[in-house]
């Protein structure tokens, strides 16, 4: 596994792309989680009560947006840590397990007819804390 992603970082090396491929596939899942928790808050209203039925698709799209954005991570830990098992590789890891099986909870659970202040708008909440955490670590990654 590790020669194939060395031969995709070297194609991409040839051709002048010498960037990390993780970065740009963040903003998919994060940007519709942001999107998600704004329109469910907002749906709490009860004039903006179908903005639940945005959040909720905001959840659908950003939970299919993980499954490249984790591949992604995976490679750019492979070639730039050499797959080292670091602490916050590790919290990577688990937060992003976490937020996608919060996501499928919501994905599985919510009822958009009835937004209200129940457990799947607590889950919405509970997903900025796990992104949170995931950009944390993954700056501190980067930066460290």
């Amino acid at each position: 596994m590790t020669e194939t992603i060395e031969t995709i970082f070297n194609y991409l090396n040839q051709i002048g792309f010498m960037h990390p491929l993780h970065p740009a596939f963040t903003h998919i899942p994060m940007g519709m989680l942001i999107g998600a928790i704004v329109f469910r808050f907002c749906s709490l209203i009860p004039k903006f009560k179908p903005l639940a039925k945005t959040a909720y698709h905001c959840v659908i799209l950003g939970f299919l947006g993980l499954f490249p954005t984790a591949v992604t991570g995976i490679m750019d830990w492979q070639h730039k840590y050499g797959g080292e098992w670091e602490t916050l590789i590790i919290v990577k890891m688990v937060l992003a397990v976490l937020l996608a099986a919060l996501m499928l909870f919501i994905a599985i659970k919510d009822d958009t007819e009835n937004p209200g202040f129940n457990r799947i708008t607590g889950a919405y909440f509970l997903m900025i804390l796990f992104a949170a955490g995931l950009g944390f670590s993954g700056g501190e990654l980067i930066f460290q």
